[in-house]
């Protein structure tokens, strides 16, 4: 399916505050349908009602090992069965190739949220990071994914920066995991479900 341009570049602006919404964040799933398969049946077990994907869903990179069932034909189906509740920023892996099998956008370079009076900006994190932020007021938080590595740390002028980890190829002895934002509450999980960290925005 093809993407209008201007929908591909779409930048989506989403209000938690006050909807009593549970958002399921999840980056670099690179290809693992094994991997996949067990984010969505996090999402399920969350009753969660959006699912943000911070990039890299397809393809491995040239950095990355072969994630385990390395299978981005089944990534494909199984993510466009679940394309309404899909919302996504671009990955450095990510191309119009990609683009043209997936069902929802994923060609947005960045997308807000608000979340308890807090301005999310949401990335993939291989442009902007803590390091190189985007113009930034105080308060507001950075997540991106792209490092594979989970974050919770505070920078800038009372600025938060915040990463998921990875959903298939977890460095630094990570686990495999994703957050939940919960109104103005955040967790990160692994696959299985545990909290292993958790902190209130």
């Amino acid at each position: 399916m093809e993407i209008p341009h201007n929908v591909q570049q779409l930048r989506n602006d989403w209000t938690l505050e006050g909807n009593n919404m549970n958002l399921m964040i999840a980056s670099d799933i690179h290809g693992s349908a094994y991997y996949c398969k067990k984010m969505l049946e996090a999402f399920d077990r969350e009753k969660a009602d959006r699912l943000l994907l911070l990039g890299d869903i397809l393809y491995h990179g040239p950095r990355n090992d072969l994630p385990l069932q390395y299978e981005p034909k089944k990534v494909i189906a199984l993510l466009n069965a679940r394309k309404e509740h899909v919302f996504c920023v671009r990955g450095n892996c990510d191309t119009e190739v990609d683009q043209m099998v997936l069902e929802f956008p994923i060609l947005a370079d960045y997308c807000l949220l608000t979340a308890g009076g807090r301005l999310i900006y949401a990335t993939h994190g291989h442009h902007y990071t803590s390091v190189t932020p985007p113009p930034m007021q105080p308060g507001d938080i950075l997540l991106h994914g792209h490092t594979h590595i989970p974050a919770w740390e505070p920078f800038g002028d009372q600025n938060l920066y915040l990463n998921p980890g990875s959903v298939s190829i977890p460095k630094n002895g990570s686990a495999n995991s994703y957050m939940m934002l919960e109104e103005t509450n955040v967790y990160w999980k692994s696959l299985d479900g545990s909290v292993y960290h958790s902190l209130s925005l």
